[in-house]
């Protein structure tokens, strides 16, 4: 039997060989990076090689970066009404874009009343002129805009709101999960006040997250109290094993980004016409910048559920779009946000790719969908 093509890299990774050897080394020490004996120094060095390589990755300075269970708990971590803007006053209120993660429509420690949402075009991506509006009609706000949408990869012109948000008084978090590792991101580049990130979407485990604030930046609330770890940012002891892995991912993504970028560029657009090619197939967002792995498409009749179940039945394992809702299959907040109806919503199919994706890959995938086209859309 042929082996499973994996097409859902956006949802979790394979884990790299860099990272699997990283994290069986950890494991062996017996070390609490807070101690000060041999054994937790060992343990303190593991901690700090990876927060050193994702500040330098992503353009922060170590002593900024705070690790955490999660990039869900980052985001919680980063949504904090205590956060000081450069007037010295507290920001008063939270927008976020309407095609955000969960994590952060939640609105984290915010107010429900205190939450507002910036509406996106039919393409995807933030409207800047509500943007603007919403700013200057209202207190400093914290604003949330991821930098690539997970369901359909749309790039966020982070670096133009940022201009606004700043000028306006206020301070950006930027959501970069889905960015690092597969398009290049800096910090200081867009213009984020904050940013978070999670291990295993660039091939590390699960279980570990990052925040990374700029220099400067004052009002941090914590989230867990207790301990004086993360320079009391966020108690709890460190998982080791899970940071090292996360460093070591962080290391090997970046050095093979520029070669990754075109090669699975490549893959994608053979796959997305080759989905066009077959029962009037869409794909969402197409005419602005994306990640180059992520493809979301519908069909007239298609039904997301129906489709993932029938993908995996070929041996090909796709989503419905996020996969953080406890496994259902759910109507894409992401496309009601971007204007389409329910029906359509309903019918999104996300296929993603990663380094180790193979055009062989891609004719099993498109082979899969020929076959189900005929048959569901067509019964």
């Amino acid at each position: 039997m042929p082996s499973r093509v994996y097409l859902d890299w956006n949802a979790t990774t394979p884990l790299r060989p860099e990272v699997r050897a990283a994290m069986l080394a950890a494991w062996d020490l017996i070390g609490n990076p807070s101690s000060v004996h041999a054994e937790g120094r060992e343990a303190r060095r593991l901690v700090e090689d990876a927060r050193a390589a994702l500040a330098a990755a992503v353009g922060g300075l170590p002593r900024n970066v705070i690790f955490t269970s999660a990039g869900t708990e980052a985001n919680g971590l980063a949504l904090s009404p205590g956060l000081r803007g450069p007037s010295g006053g507290p920001m008063e209120r939270l927008l976020v874009s309407a095609v955000e993660h969960a994590s952060v429509l939640a609105g984290g420690r915010f107010a429900a009343d205190r939450v507002g949402q910036i509406r996106v075009t039919r393409s995807g991506v933030i409207d800047l002129g509500d943007l603007e509006a919403q700013l200057r009609d209202g207190p400093p706000a914290l604003v949330s805009i991821m930098a690539a949408n997970n369901e359909t990869g749309a790039l966020q012109p982070v670096a133009e709101a940022a201009r606004l948000i700043h000028a306006a008084g206020g301070l950006l978090h930027v959501d970069a999960i889905q960015a690092l590792g597969k398009t290049p991101f800096n910090i200081n580049e867009v213009g984020a006040d904050l940013a978070t990130f999670s291990a295993h979407k660039i091939g590390g485990p699960k279980g570990v997250g990052a925040l990374v604030v700029t220099e400067g930046l004052t009002g941090l609330e914590p989230v867990l109290r207790g301990g004086g770890q993360e320079l009391s940012r966020r108690a709890g002891t460190e998982n080791v094993a899970g940071i090292a892995g996360f460093g070591a991912a962080v290391k090997a993504a970046l050095q093979t980004l520029p070669e990754d970028t075109g090669r699975i560029a490549t893959l994608r657009n053979r796959l997305e016409n080759g989905i066009r090619s077959i029962a009037g197939a869409t794909v969402f967002s197409e005419e602005v910048e994306r990640l180059p792995n992520t493809v979301l498409f519908t069909a007239p009749g298609l039904k997301a559920e129906t489709a993932v179940i029938g993908f995996d039945l070929e041996g090909v394992a796709v989503s419905s779009g996020s996969a953080c809702s406890s496994g259902k299959v759910q109507p894409s907040h992401v496309l009601s946000a971007m204007g389409y109806d329910p029906a359509v919503a309903q019918g999104a199919v996300r296929l993603s790719l990663g380094w180790s994706t193979e055009p062989e890959d891609i004719n099993r995938a498109l082979e899969a969908w020929r076959k189900l086209g005929n048959t569901l859309l067509r019964a």
